[in-house]
């Protein structure tokens, strides 16, 4: 299976702007900029997007390794938050709620965990990966 997007740009890093689409169509032609990227203009920026993607991967595989364990989640409710600096994503955390019946604590943590280095966006990102993960 391969997926793809696109990206276009006009003008320079600062001034110019661009637009992102996916192959889908559930982004086309959305904005992008310095201002988008860098400040707090209209727009969205590949960091957000990482962050969409991160969220979305470990938390459809937290459910798979829930599932095969026995059990079905009612709620799964995960943000990620990209952390760029000094033009490197640094850090991706995790924050995720959890209603599971019957899980307790201690195995929700291990597979968590176990999401959380085997997601394939996890295993793409060559950052640090960190986590806060609950049980309701």
């Amino acid at each position: 299976m391969k997926r793809s997007a696109s990206a276009f740009w006009q003008g320079t890093g600062k001034e110019g702007n661009g637009t992102v689409s996916t192959e889908t169509g559930v982004l086309k032609n959305t904005p992008y900029s310095f201002s988008s990227r860098f400040e707090d203009g209209a727009g969205t920026n590949p960091e957000e997007l990482v962050a969409a993607a991160h969220a979305g991967c470990f938390t459809m595989k937290l459910s798979f390794v829930i599932s095969a364990a026995g059990f079905t989640p009612t709620s799964l409710d995960t943000k990620a938050t990209i952390t760029f600096e000094n033009g490197s994503i640094t850090n991706s955390h995790l924050e995720v709620k959890a209603v599971v019946p019957g899980l307790d604590a201690e195995k929700f943590a291990a597979f968590a965990k176990d999401a959380e280095e085997n997601c394939p966006i996890s295993k793409l990102l060559n950052t640090n990966i960190t986590m806060d993960a609950s049980l309701s």
